[in-house]
């Protein structure tokens, strides 16, 4: 007789030798004579799917991190028998399966060795809960390195680490801190340059070990579930990266001004102090799109009502400040106060919509408003439910966007900071606990609140935040790394963990500039916003409970220099939206660590600090107080100073002066950077021109610029407007050719460009093989020229 304490001692399970095999269309089954079914499919030619069972069974195959729009199909899918292993094998990659133990061995076309097991799969029964606890172990190689694994607060490379995915709410977190407020088990190997990626799809709490524990051992692990991971191979990062995006998906392109500069606070109350500080960036000329309501604006806190004694007449100020061109965005928590008079309650309680605990009662913990319960977003039933109750709020009282907080769901008064773990959740009709369902909970309520803010907002476009989020969130919402702290370590956190986002498929994400927690000195602010500009998503936030975070809090001299570089944001708007249109067309991360950009060069596989802003703009921040500039490293290539029009030789570490007023930017060489007049919000002026800064380059280099009506459903008809830019330079000339697609027509009817770096002074200037006189084209000394919007060709020759 087995006793439960040999059942609880058991200890780590391997697969034993495999007794069948058979094909079924693009999946491969191997079972073992122990009961391990190991499933293989082919996705694509270089993206493989893993799935493993015990005991002959697979579970129910659901997720919610792949999209519904995820590409598959493949060239070629072959498998050959040998004595003691199958070949797996499609164009881009080779898959050894060991007939003795399961293991795989994954290999390029060429037998170079990607990736191989260690011990490989394995698993232990879980005692306490039932099920497994899944295990696999992977060989960690000389000089491989790893990357990604979305909100780490760790470098960006991760050998040497252990990681924890449990959605946490995590105050003023630290430096190496686990775990944070995401769950997204995906990491890029770098191995002798050739890149591969591995997403572990598992939501219950997941480890990741980077040769930390053993170091020639990689591994990772899940508390239940199945071992189901996808590999991608590149060889490039970007290839990797973007087969990952594909699988889990792209959000929609938001509107315009969402990635304008927003100012936040907890909490801006009552009415008058909102106004005022509308006011006092207007009078200021501090460029700013959107103001925030933190969790003051409701009554007692009740989501989806308003205090009417801070906010009498809620729709005349948003239309008032609709105006003066802010849009207002509203905070909404899943804690629903437990009120009998509370409408939402009611609703929620008459429909059976809240979280049970595995016997039956209510699950109830303490947030903002005192006790609540909590809606299972979960449910298809709740979250079409959740989404209708944004009807009032967007539709009626024209509120813009929605900002979700504290979906972990985080719990005050209790040591785990969040829900038990023996609450139920309906999962999509896969019933489980709150084990499997935490790290998806926050995914879930933004979702619904994505379904219900997209429906009341059309025919214009949706904005909304999360805090918590998995794998496939990206497809909803924007992000930003929780409540962060007002030190010089955190600037340096903040610049990793947006690197580190973007490179795991979620680049709309920014972070509370200046720090959340405690208050930041001039200083740290200025050289905050000289980061964060280059961030999609741009937000001042902060706890009402450390002073004041205007930009003009901290003297004219800060507030002039928080100025310069917000408006240095408007100006590249155009630019900054053409990498979002990239991100989703291409699954291209909006920001590049240097490793990304240059994975062939090893001098860029420990940089923390350096990163590509799109492909063409090389920023790095200044990260130090008194600092009178910095070393930085320069990848491949030739860059432009931006701001002395220095040409920098790249592969090289070089002393970069920038005071307080400056960081150090660069321009890639034959770069075209289009550019808008400074607005004081998205839309307050009609574009008549669009400048486009000129690089020259000796050579070839390619531009483009994505452009639309900047909200509504129009492009997907055909409506945009998307601009190629061919730029050859040679000793004594410039050819710069366009090419159009779309049918949108830009509101311009002319490009004025700036040029940089001619070494020749210009003599003629042809347009579509036409002579045209200089005076017409406004030529100004040799820096700048205004030509028609429609060229196909732009020829300019030297003296």
């Amino acid at each position: 007789m087995i006793t439960n304490t040999e059942i609880e001692n058991r200890g780590n399970q391997y697969p034993n030798h495999i007794t069948d095999f058979k094909q079924e269309k693009d999946k491969l089954f191997f079972t073992t004579q122990n009961g391990v079914v190991l499933q293989i499919t082919i996705l694509r030619n270089s993206t493989i799917r893993f799935r493993y069972a015990t005991e002959y069974a697979f579970e129910p195959d659901f997720s919610y991190a792949i999209s519904e729009n995820v590409s598959l199909g493949y060239d070629k899918l072959s498998v050959e028998e040998e004595v003691s292993k199958y070949i797996v094998s499609t164009t881009k990659v080779k898959i050894h399966i060991d007939k003795s133990n399961l293991n795989v061995r994954i290999l390029d076309v060429e037998d170079v060795v990607l990736s191989e097991d260690e011990l490989g799969f394995h698993w232990e029964e879980n005692y306490d809960y039932g099920g497994n606890i899944v295990k696999m172990s992977k060989v960690c190689h000389t000089g491989e390195s790893y990357y990604g694994m979305g909100d780490k607060a760790s470098h960006t490379n991760l050998k040497g680490k252990r990681v924890n995915n449990w959605v946490t709410d995590s105050y003023a977190y630290g430096k190496d801190q686990e775990p944070l407020y995401k769950a997204i088990p995906f990491y890029v190997g770098l191995k002798e340059n050739q890149a591969y990626g591995i997403f572990f799809d598992n939501s219950f709490s997941t480890y990741f070990d980077f040769a930390n524990e053993k170091r020639n051992v990689t591994s990772f692990w899940a508390d239940g579930g199945e071992m189901n991971y996808y590999f991608f191979y590149g060889p490039k990062m970007g290839k990797v990266v973007e087969a990952y995006t594909d699988l889990t998906g792209v959000p929609e392109l938001p509107p315009l001004w969402a990635l304008g500069f927003h100012q936040s606070k907890w909490s801006y109350y009552p009415e008058k102090k909102v106004k005022d500080i509308a006011s006092g960036f207007r009078k200021r000329k501090i460029p700013c799109d959107a103001i925030y309501l933190d969790i003051d604006y409701m009554e007692g806190f009740r989501c989806f009502t308003w205090d009417k004694q801070h906010f009498p007449d809620p729709k005349k100020m948003i239309d008032e400040l609709e105006e003066d061109g802010f849009k207002t965005i509203t905070m909404i928590d899943p804690g629903i106060k437990i009120d009998r008079d509370y409408w939402v309650y009611q609703e929620a309680m008459e429909n059976g919509y809240f979280c049970r605990r595995a016997d039956g009662p209510h699950f109830k913990g303490k947030v903002w408003p005192g006790d609540c319960k909590f809606p299972d977003f979960t449910d298809p039933k709740v979250r079409a439910w959740w989404g209708d109750l944004y009807k009032e709020m967007i539709a009626d009282l024209g509120v813009h966007g929605v900002w979700n907080d504290m979906n972990e769901p985080a719990i005050m008064e209790v040591p785990t900071k969040t829900a038990n773990l023996d609450v139920r959740h309906d999962y999509d009709g896969h019933p489980c606990s709150h084990r499997k369902a935490h790290n998806v909970y926050g995914m879930q309520m933004v979702r619904a609140t994505y379904n219900g803010v997209k429906k009341f907002m059309f025919p214009k476009r949706p904005f909304v935040l999360t805090r918590a989020a998995y794998s496939g969130t990206q497809r909803y919402c924007a992000t930003w790394t929780g409540d962060n702290v007002a030190t010089w370590e955190h600037l340096w956190i903040a610049n990793v963990q947006m690197q580190r986002m973007c490179m795991s498929g979620y680049s709309f994400v920014g972070s509370d500039i200046g720090g959340f927690a405690e208050q930041p000195n001039g200083e740290l602010f200025a050289r905050w916003i000289q980061l964060a500009i280059f961030h999609p998503f741009c937000r001042v936030h902060s706890s009402g409970d450390h002073g004041d975070q205007e930009p003009w809090s901290f003297g004219d001299e800060i507030t002039d220099i928080f100025r310069k570089f917000v408006e240095l944001r408007y100006q590249l708007l155009p630019y900054l939206y053409t990498m979002f249109y990239k991100y989703i067309k291409e699954g291209l991360p909006m920001l590049q660590s240097l490793v990304f950009y240059d994975q062939d060069d090893t001098q860029t596989h420990f940089r923390t600090d350096e990163f590509l802003f799109g492909e063409q703009i090389l920023v790095c921040p200044v990260q130090e107080p008194n600092a009178q500039g910095r070393r930085m490293y320069f990848p491949k290539g030739k860059w432009y100073n931006y701001w002395t029009e220095e040409v920098v030789e790249g592969g090289k570490e070089k002393w970069v002066s920038a005071e307080i007023h400056l960081i150090p930017m660069f321009i890639k060489a034959g770069a075209i950077i289009p550019k808008y007049p400074v607005q004081q919000y998205v839309g307050e002026k009609e574009l008549t021109e669009l400048q486009l800064d000129v690089y020259y380059t000796e050579g070839i280099e390619n531009s483009i610029v994505y452009e639309d009506q900047q909200d509504g459903y129009d492009y997907k008809k055909g409506r945009y407007s998307l601009r190629k830019f061919r730029l050859r330079g040679k000793e004594n000339e410039l050819i710069i050719q366009q090419f159009k697609d779309g049918n949108f027509i830009t509101p311009y009817d002319k490009f004025k460009l700036t040029f940089h770096g001619l070494p020749f002074t210009i003599g003629t200037v042809e347009v579509d093989n036409e002579k045209v006189n200089l005076k017409d084209i406004k030529l100004n000394g040799n820096n700048s020229i205004e030509v028609g919007k429609d060229f196909t060709e732009l020829h300019i020759v030297g003296k």
